[in-house]
């Protein structure tokens, strides 16, 4: 039997495996710009080394390092559907930076993972160029990130994003809401639509009521509406922590109000959020009507128009309110803390 192997005719490479390396060398020099933008003091060196290196700033005494990570959730699908994938990065930021801020850590760098089954350089740039914008937005640095090519992975057209980012914190000003106690006030910070949750309902509700996305939805088109970047708090909040204490602090994302205010709080107390405090911005009310969605299910799946719960004392809440919406904020008093019962659920809605 004959095992010599038959002379190869047609040499293969890795193009024609489905990966093109010139695209991702493409998309590395388009996006350096954008990344540059973002640059902190302490940022030692550039995009393209195996490893992003930064010094952390010696006005830290004691300096905790805090880090989170996420991506943006069926909220993807929405882009692909619309083609707009010019906000999408500025989500991926967004959801671990406010996630790290409530613990009173400043963002200092953030890194991100594109995966994709072919590398559209247009497309991946621009996706790219809004985590960009999401990092200015944030004051921490795009300090590297990973393209991935993989053949058969994906669907054409389609892409998955991850993100992380780390802060830090002095030590002796971490904010883990301990000192949160009866008669301290609930402030929540606006949101700017449904940010990154949600979007499984939301989609399912579209596709039931099969709106016009071109129609005028409240001064904007619908599909304008349920694409709106998820707002990043923390220029504002940075400040006001900087002004007056600051006791806790909820980022409302998966789980809704009534799910992610309890993480912030003592065992023995509550939060009472008054629904009438502000009102249900349109996009919401347009969900709970087509979807039928009752209030409950609202409140522990969207953050129904807040987006960032903050407590202070009450003595302070005039002037965190102040300080607030001096930085662009749009402030409601939506609460108070109370006592805990025994049994009572620690965030009631009413």
């Amino acid at each position: 039997m004959n095992t010599s192997s038959s002379p190869k005719t047609n040499s293969m490479t890795y193009r024609d495996a489905g990966v093109d390396i010139d695209a991702g060398d493409a998309l590395v020099e388009r996006i350096k710009p954008a990344a540059r933008r973002t640059m902190r003091p302490e940022v030692l060196g550039g995009i393209g080394g195996f490893g992003a290196l930064f010094e952390i700033s010696k006005k830290y005494r004691e300096p905790v390092l805090v880090s989170g990570t996420d991506g943006v959730g069926t909220k993807l699908r929405l882009a692909f559907q619309l083609n707009r994938h010019d906000s999408i990065g500025q989500d991926l930021v967004a959801m671990s930076v406010n996630d790290i801020l409530v613990q009173g850590a400043e963002p200092l760098f953030f890194l991100d993972y594109f995966a994709c089954g072919k590398l559209d350089v247009g497309t991946a740039a621009t996706v790219v160029e809004g985590i960009a914008k999401g990092c200015e937005l944030a004051g921490c640095a795009l300090i590297g990130g990973e393209t991935a090519e993989m053949p058969d992975m994906y669907p054409a057209g389609e892409y998955d994003l991850a993100g992380f980012a780390v802060g830090a914190v002095e030590k002796a000003k971490i904010i883990d809401g301990k000192s949160i106690s009866p008669g301290d006030t609930v402030l929540g910070l606006a949101s700017s639509g449904a940010h990154s949750n949600g979007y499984s309902l939301i989609r399912r509700i579209v596709e039931r009521a099969q709106p016009d996305l071109a129609a005028d939805f409240h001064g904007q088109p619908f599909a304008d509406a349920l694409i709106a970047p998820t707002r990043i708090y923390v220029k504002s909040l940075l400040k006001l922590m900087e002004m007056l204490p600051v006791k806790g602090m909820a980022h409302i994302t998966g789980g809704g109000i009534t799910g992610n205010v309890p993480r912030v709080l003592p065992e023995n107390v509550t939060a009472v959020i008054e629904k009438s405090a502000w009102t249900l911005p349109p996009l919401f009310q347009w969900l709970q009507r087509e979807g039928n969605v009752a209030d409950d299910e609202m409140h522990r799946v969207f953050n129904c128009g807040i987006g960032m719960v903050v407590v202070v004392a009450a003595a302070d809440a005039a002037r965190a309110s102040e300080l607030l919406t001096a930085a662009g904020e749009t402030v409601y008093a939506i609460g108070r803390i109370e006592a805990r019962q025994a049994g009572q659920e620690q965030t009631i809605i009413r």
